[in-house]
């Protein structure tokens, strides 16, 4: 049996084509929903969006502190786990979920595969950093989205032997959903836009929003960019965001400010959008993928990848970086490969976690590494 733990929208998305590479070949899972930061009947949505079946287990935690959340996930998870005794432990990314649900199976001497294993962005003032290398070193399935994760890996001393270079699930995530979209959506038009005629934005970062002097930097480049380019600015805001700028009392002026978006819409403005600014990890990974040029509002990025093949640049947050970023990306070919594989990670992944049990399973391995289909 194999359980897979999430907690987050963005672990949804991810683990997306690993729940469906599951359920097409017929292996036993069950989905355990910590609710992290969203509770479960908001995040249902999700789910039905994207054709998954329901979480057969919810902690619906909620919001605390980084110590308090992680001890309240940790003991949810061990209680489910003692009760299921699954064979192995998905989890994915650097999540507070990903550190409780990588800790709760490990004392119980549980099988743990890390999905986007190997990321670093080397600073370790961020949380996210602290908990991805925590769960790389306890986990036995480190399942690498690029050779860079891998060497990341073997410089840390993490056995080569645990580790398998699977692409990432974002691709086939993004393929995937995309398709979906389609079928049920069309954003441009509801919002007016033309493809490639605007500029897309997201900010939700503490580092970021939490600060009045880089949160304004933010805001005063994106005015700028919108007016020197005659296209609108769209930025679905955060409700961290929206919080903040109302305390510092800053403009918005220049900015189509609109709330969050469910992700198949998202996913739409991404793919049509003319540049993408945004501190998300996630959104450096999927604009490469779409072909979408990426300016990111961060100093580091553990998405180095995206910046070595020239769809994305690191720009900081102060506005004449930010506006020559763009002014940089704009004219730059969108015409890089991208570094993320060829959209079946999921079933690497889950042939890999079929090995051991593959001839059992009658589910022998393709040359590529995936299951091989009947």
């Amino acid at each position: 049996m194999i359980a897979i733990v999430l907690g987050t929208r963005p672990e949804i998305i991810k683990m997306s084509p690993i729940i469906r590479a599951c359920e097409t070949h017929g292996l036993d899972c069950f989905i355990l929903h910590t609710g992290q930061h969203y509770s479960y009947d908001m995040d249902r949505a999700f789910f039905v969006d994207l054709d998954l079946p329901e979480p057969e287990y919810s902690l619906d935690v909620g919001s605390w502190t980084h110590a308090e959340q992680t001890g309240r996930i940790m003991a949810g998870i061990e209680k489910v786990l003692m009760k299921e005794k699954p064979e192995i432990v998905l989890v994915q990314g650097d999540t507070n979920t990903v550190l409780a649900g990588t800790l709760a199976a490990a004392k119980l001497s549980l099988q743990v595969g890390h999905v986007e294993a190997g990321l670093r962005s080397f600073d370790r003032r961020m949380p996210e950093e602290i908990n991805r290398v925590v769960a790389d070193h306890i986990s036995d399935h480190l399942f690498a989205p690029t050779e860079t994760s891998r060497q990341n890996l073997l410089r840390e001393g993490i056995d080569d032997a645990k580790i398998l270079v699977t692409g990432n699930t974002v691709v086939d995530a993004v393929s995937q959903n995309l398709e979906i979209s389609k079928t049920r959506f069309d954003v441009l038009d509801e919002m007016t836009l033309k493809p490639g005629e605007y500029f897309l934005v997201t900010a939700h970062r503490a580092e970021n929003v939490d600060i009045r002097m880089r949160l304004g930097g933010i805001l005063d480049s994106l005015a700028a960019i919108g007016d020197a380019y005659s296209n609108p600015v769209i930025f679905p805001m955060h409700p961290r965001t929206a919080k903040m700028v109302r305390e510092f009392g800053l403009s918005l002026e220049g900015i189509t400010v609109t709330g969050p978006l469910g992700y198949l819409e998202f996913l739409q403005l991404e793919s049509n959008a003319r540049l993408i600014l945004t501190d998300s990890g996630g959104l450096q990974e999927e604009a490469c993928i779409l072909g979408v040029p990426c300016v990111t509002l961060r100093d580091n990025t553990e998405r180095p990848e995206t910046v070595e093949v020239g769809a994305n640049v690191l720009a900081g947050v102060h506005s004449e970086k930010i506006i020559s970023s763009v002014s940089r990306m704009l004219g730059a070919a969108s015409t890089w490969k991208n570094p993320y594989g060829e959209g079946n990670a999921g079933e690497k992944i889950v042939a890999r976690v079929a090995h051991q049990r593959r001839s059992e399973l009658h589910l022998p391995l393709s040359s590529s590494g995936c299951i091989e289909k009947k």
